[in-house]
């Protein structure tokens, strides 16, 4: 079993190291790291010139969900994630991706547990998630850590790939596009990843346009799932919070014991 991990990278280069020796120090599988890199300007590329087992294509694209997709379509794994520059796996994660997937067959995507950090690594708060639910995933909203997320290779051999029209939201998008056609997602109870999280975070920084596209996925979704009448913004608000409360009784579910 062979793991393809996707990097976009643009002027990261204060954590990007953390990032590619986290992979490095996969054991016990096989992987490839691709990284597509943006024309850095910061010491992201003198970084990665370090590490000759990288992967690494230097061009222009139109933003991070782009560059993912490109690195997506290079993958020669059986299993494809993307790991963002500022995150990285932790010890013997992918062994525990290897192993889970032989065990259930039937799993097309592959989500486990993260860890929040600050920028000095320093962990903020262990985050675990629950079983997989279409509507808490829908109305809630993406609880599924992307960093911490697998997919096997013949999704992307299907032609499904990232919206590159979304900039914040687009692993809700994905995750929700790709449930409604069926593929299967499996919960791995295990902290296979850390997202660190910094000033700089797309997600913190442009709180109204993740907003504005977390509402634009419902809508088109809701309507090609046959629930039109569901997509004004007061009642998927509402909805939001009854789904809350759905998440927060599937994670005291599937607590994992030593949590």
């Amino acid at each position: 079993m062979k793991f393809s991990i996707v990097t976009a990278s643009y002027n990261q280069g204060r954590f990007v190291r953390d990032c590619v020796e986290s992979v490095r120090a996969q054991s016990g599988v096989e992987w490839e790291h691709i990284v597509q890199d943006s024309c850095s300007t910061d010491e992201s590329l003198a970084v990665l010139k370090e590490f000759p087992h990288l992967n690494v294509t230097v061009e222009k694209d139109k933003g991070m969900s782009d560059g993912i997709n490109r690195g997506f379509l290079k993958a020669t794994g059986d299993w494809v994630m993307w790991l963002n520059t500022d995150d990285y796996l932790f010890p013997g994660a992918l062994a525990k991706v290897a192993e889970f997937a032989a065990k259930n067959p039937e799993a097309d995507i592959i989500y486990g547990d993260s860890v929040f950090v600050n920028e000095r690594k320093e962990v903020i708060r262990r985050k675990h998630e629950h079983r997989f639910d279409f509507n808490v995933l829908l109305y809630y909203g993406c609880y599924i850590q992307s960093t911490a997320t697998f997919l096997r290779r013949k999704i992307i051999e299907a032609g499904h790939l990232l919206n590159i029209d979304y900039r914040i939201c687009m692993d809700f998008e994905y995750y929700v596009r790709l449930s409604r056609l069926g593929y299967r997602f499996a919960y791995l109870p295990e902290p296979l990843a850390a997202f660190r999280w910094h000033g700089a975070n797309a997600s913190a920084v442009q709180t109204g346009r993740r907003r504005e596209e977390r509402l634009r996925v419902q809508r088109e979704h809701l309507q090609l799932i046959g629930r039109p009448a569901l997509q004004r913004e007061w009642i998927l608000d509402s909805l939001c919070r009854v789904y809350q409360g759905k998440r927060t009784l599937l994670r005291l579910l599937d607590k994992p014991a030593s949590a």
